[in-house]
């Protein structure tokens, strides 16, 4: 490696928020390798009988999860791809805010694991996911 690539692979990569994150409402409030952390509306992302659509939380734990990965890779000059995510919903919400954060189970040099949590106002639990990413020989998304 040059050490330009050096330098680039060693400085974590900074979440950049896609469309779909946009229309969701969704906000960063903290980055590392050990902690991603981003909050989202319940308003503007319920299904038709006014909860929290299972798909929103899934979209926003999904997106979460793989920047927490994306993070990590970066460190190591690689990006990652989700290759397996499961969720368990716990509890409804109608109102509010929802606060989304990733923690590393395994942080591998192929793969990382990662525990989502979605959490309401009051910090009950909203949703527990877990993701799997594989890390590729390839730059992070600019």
């Amino acid at each position: 490696m040059s050490e330009e690539t050096d330098a680039a692979a060693s400085e974590p990569w900074r979440i950049v928020l896609g469309e779909l994150d946009e229309k969701m409402g969704v906000r960063i409030l903290e980055q590392s390798v050990q902690k991603v952390v981003a909050s989202m509306p319940v308003e503007g992302n319920r299904q038709s009988f006014g909860l929290l659509h299972g798909g929103a939380s899934l979209a926003v734990g999904e997106a979460v999860g793989s920047w927490a990965a994306v993070i990590h890779a970066s460190t190591l000059g690689k990006t990652a791809v989700g290759v397996d995510v499961s969720a368990t919903h716990h509890k409804a919400a109608r109102s509010g805010m929802v606060t989304i954060t990733a923690t590393p189970i395994h942080l591998g040099r192929t793969l990382t694991t990662h525990e989502v949590v979605l959490t309401n106002d009051d910090g009950a639990r909203l949703c527990s996911m877990r993701i799997t990413n594989l890390l590729l020989d390839r730059p992070n998304p600019a």
